[in-house]
């Protein structure tokens, strides 16, 4: 018997901040996602949880459903201009093949993760009867000690089409050197690939108001074991995705973020400076 895994920490938050958006954010959603919490099926008194405070987390909140939203705006996108193939690293309790299926049921979609928790997750599909559909192809990997390249193309990605690969909530986990291996492999996609990924700003970059807060997401994360290591500028990020090869780079801002999916709101949610975005282009 394969061994399995609960997700980190870190990938149920995302999961249950996700959920909490759809329960305590009034209309309209950014993003509607409960089923990652079917998925996890925390204790009943995870809303009590410090980290699901609606008032003290929102910021965070906003972050990961628009960071959400974009990346289903783009794959969505892309599958209309003909783009089959999705690759999601670090996929965590993700649901895309789940929530989309008018878009995922029409491609490839390559969940890329560590072994145990993706045996998890594959069971707790099984066990909710959503299965997994013959597009959804879940790819183990250590990333210790595989790459996670050969793991894809082992698995049936076709590296001669072009596809979406995203990788969401990594970057700050890994070093720099880690980094630069992923860009570079991912700027070897084929032409017409796209790859998103976010990163953390270093503290002094962070608006002032948000930085006490992310002083401390940073050391509870050191005390899980989960600490930040790397935090790029914009400048900088840009800079790694061109000279990994990529045809061109940006950056999208917490602002833009703001201003496409939060505009006009009542509730005064908007996303956190702490986190932003990189989309780049083969």
């Amino acid at each position: 018997m394969l061994n399995t895994v609960a997700p980190e920490d870190t990938a149920l938050r995302v999961a249950l901040w996700r959920a909490l958006h759809v329960e305590v954010d009034p209309l309209p959603h950014v993003l509607e996602d409960v089923i990652g919490l079917e998925l996890a099926a925390p204790a009943d008194t995870w809303r009590q949880r410090p980290d699901m405070n609606p008032e003290v987390m929102a910021r965070i909140r906003a972050t990961i459903v628009a960071r959400a939203r974009l990346t289903d705006d783009l794959v969505r996108e892309q599958a209309e201009l003909g783009v089959d193939q999705y690759v999601l690293l670090g996929a965590g309790i993700d649901t895309f093949a789940q929530r989309r299926p008018e878009i995922a049921s029409r491609m490839r979609i390559f969940e890329v993760d560590q072994t145990g928790p993706q045996e998890w997750k594959r069971r707790r599909l099984i066990e909710l009867g959503y299965g997994v559909p013959e597009h959804l192809t879940l790819v183990p990997v250590d990333f210790e000690t595989q790459s996670w390249w050969d793991r894809l193309v082992a698995y049936g990605f076709d590296p001669t089409r072009p596809a979406v690969v995203a990788s969401l909530g990594v970057t700050m986990y890994l070093t720099a050197e880690a980094n630069a291996d992923t860009f570079r492999q991912a700027a070897e996609l084929a032409p017409g690939s796209t790859f998103a990924t976010t990163f953390t700003l270093p503290l002094k970059l962070v608006e002032e108001v948000e930085q006490p807060g992310r002083a401390n997401t940073e050391r509870m994360a050191r005390a899980a074991g989960n600490a930040f290591i790397s935090f790029y500028s914009p400048d900088e990020i840009v800079s790694l995705a061109l000279d990994s090869g990529f045809a061109a780079a940006w950056h999208v801002s917490a602002d833009e973020l703001a201003e496409h999916y939060f505009s006009g709101r009542t509730d005064g949610l908007c996303p956190s400076s702490s986190e932003q975005i990189l989309i780049a282009t083969v």
